[in-house]
């Protein structure tokens, strides 16, 4: 670590003057990299949906390889991934028309963000322990990012209409010039306030994790019981299928942070009790999806849409069987909560190769 001090106190550390500079050289690229269709006159249609995570990710690589004082050998690697796949992505054909084009973009920044979460572990990659502080620290990144998103969206209305109050129209001019530059900055600077005020941000999202658990869980529950009594034809909507993976994903997300706040009081039974019939409805939830999968397969035919969710819901249902199994054991008392860590850690890089198969190997199957 580059002579940094993590905040540990209650105030907030603001960092050194040459972590700063760091931060506003990458959120500076990073603007440029968000402004290329207007500077190069690109299409963009065609530049963001391929290039949105590259804006991003590389960037935060650059400074959490220069915060972490990494070796060449611990960042070179993501760069040629990055390198790579911005290569491929590019010369690959397609629109929002074609499937495997659509599924490449849309699994794209899910390898990336695998690849840069290799960055910020370094050498400690394989380290189950760095890959759940990893998990941690997107957390509190999506909060931060959240605030901050927020509050850039009020400076901005706020100052559009103060403007506007004069008769004077900056909406284009701000939006374009100065909006875009703090859009393209707020990963850098969300991911700079969680580093370096752990003691604090870390709180966030395990917080939020353990007060909405109890609602996703009823809300999940009352949701289970009003499918079966409801007129959809959930086996012919795809779309709804699609959706119905996102909701698990986040389900899986919850799960897990509110597991490291449990982390912290093994005698919290409420807590361990709610996720574990969480999990488990879930995993009832994820085996109805899978007969939907199913059914459209068999009566269908096999496509690159149906084969991508069928294999997101494999892994996600393997998953919550685990973490399911392991807070049982928990609740038994014949394990512990870092039984349940382990698990999470190992599976991570499954998530990984999938997400390679549909970005790179999809397009030449499909």
């Amino acid at each position: 670590m580059k002579n940094l001090k993590p905040n540990s106190q209650s105030e907030i550390y603001w960092g050194r003057s040459n972590e700063w500079f760091i931060v506003l050289i990458t959120i500076f690229f990073s603007g440029l990299l968000f402004q290329f269709p207007r500077i190069f006159n690109f299409d963009p249609e065609f530049f963001y949906p391929r290039n949105i995570s590259f804006i991003i990710f590389p960037m935060l690589t650059i400074y959490v390889s220069w915060r972490n004082n990494s070796s060449f050998n611990n960042w070179i690697l993501p760069f040629i991934l990055f390198i790579t796949s911005a290569i491929f992505i590019n010369l690959l054909p397609g629109n929002d028309t074609v499937d495997v084009f659509v599924l490449s973009c849309i699994h794209l920044p899910l390898f990336l963000w695998s690849t840069y979460g290799f960055a910020f572990m370094g050498k400690k990659w394989k380290d189950n322990n760095a890959r759940i502080s990893f998990l941690r620290y997107n957390g509190d990144f999506f909060v931060m990012s959240g605030l901050i998103g927020i509050s850039g969206f009020l400076f901005t209305a706020v100052t559009i209409v103060l403007f506007e109050l004069i008769d004077l129209k900056i909406e284009e001019f701000f939006i374009n010039n100065i909006a875009s530059w703090g859009i393209a900055g707020v990963p850098i600077l969300a991911s700079f306030l969680v580093l370096n005020n752990p003691s604090l941000t870390g709180k966030i999202s395990p917080v939020i994790a353990k007060i909405f658990t109890p609602f996703v869980f009823f809300t999940l529950l009352i949701f289970s019981i009003a499918i079966t009594v409801s007129n959809k034809d959930i086996y012919n909507d795809r779309d709804f299928l699609l959706i119905f993976n996102i909701i698990l994903i986040a389900v899986m997300a919850i799960i897990l942070f509110s597991l490291g706040e449990s982390i912290k009081s093994s005698k919290n039974n409420f807590q361990m009790i709610l996720l574990f019939l969480l999990s488990l409805i879930s995993i009832l939830d994820n085996l109805f999806a899978l007969s939907a999968i199913g059914f459209r397969l068999f009566e269908f035919g096999v496509t690159p849409n149906r084969i991508s969710v069928l294999g997101s819901n494999l892994l996600i249902l393997t998953h919550l069987i685990i973490v399911s199994q392991q807070i049982f054991l928990v609740l038994k008392g014949s394990s512990n909560i870092k039984s349940i860590e382990k698990r999470i850690g190992e599976y991570l890089p499954l998530y990984t190769i999938w997400t390679m198969i549909v970005v790179f190997l999809f397009p030449f199957l499909f």
